[in-house]
């Protein structure tokens, strides 16, 4: 009977692997094998593939099972999955060449994967993790916030109160100018000094028309109003 040379993939399903910290895996594999000797496999398949690749899917998952036994987590996710490969292959090659006259080229894993109850674990204490995170970074953004506002109110403040400060000097000092000239212009005329608030006084009481005003005639605010020159 004639056997094909052909590359064969035996491509398994993921299987549950333990490592040397008793942490689950799922792992996820496949193997490129060949016929090598054909008597040895006939004798141990009948030449049927199926019945090859059932044969060296025990032997795959038992070596394995002990590699990854052996190692931690960091080591089989690590660069050491090459040497881990490597080591794998030549074991496997010699226990099926000697059992079942085949040659295995390649034992590779396609990959490595938390289970499922794990990767859920896993993921709600990164969840939250990260809403603590978010929770610490919206709590320094409100206190900064709030600093700011303060600071700015406190300015706020600063300006208003100089500004006022500065407004009631230049009033006082306006003031002071304006009395100033009034006093020198009465000591330079104030006969006239007087007529001239005594003109204002008649605009500022007459200054609206419906304004009625009740003062005795011989008051003197009539003074002028009587004789221009005041007597």
């Amino acid at each position: 009977r004639r056997f094909e040379a052909r590359l064969i993939t035996l491509d398994s399903s993921p299987q549950r692997y333990l490592t040397a910290e008793k942490k689950a895996l799922i792992v996820d594999s496949f193997v490129k094998w060949r016929v090598a000797d054909a008597g040895k496999y006939y004798t141990a398949t009948g030449g049927d593939e199926f019945s090859a690749n059932s044969l060296l899917a025990s032997r795959v998952d038992n070596g394995l099972r002990n590699k990854f036994g052996e190692r931690t987590v960091y080591e089989v996710v690590s660069g050491e999955r090459d040497a881990l490969m490597a080591e794998i292959t030549k074991e496997l090659d010699d226990i099926a060449l000697n059992e079942l006259g085949i040659h295995v080229l390649d034992v590779r894993v396609k990959g490595i994967d938390l289970p499922p109850e794990v990767s859920n674990a896993v993921y709600a204490r990164m969840s939250t993790e990260r809403e603590r995170e978010a929770r610490d970074h919206r709590s320094r953004g409100r206190e900064l916030a709030e600093g700011i506002e303060a600071d700015a109110d406190r300015q706020n403040t600063v300006i208003e109160a100089n500004a006022y400060r500065e407004a009631e000097q230049i009033r006082g000092e306006g003031d002071a100018i304006a009395a100033e000239i009034y006093a020198t212009a009465y000591n330079q005329d104030p006969e006239f000094y007087a007529f001239h608030r005594s003109i204002q006084a008649y605009q500022d009481s007459f200054a609206g028309k419906e304004d009625l005003l009740v003062i005795d005639p011989e008051s003197d605010f009539f003074r002028y109003l009587k004789d221009p020159t005041g007597k």
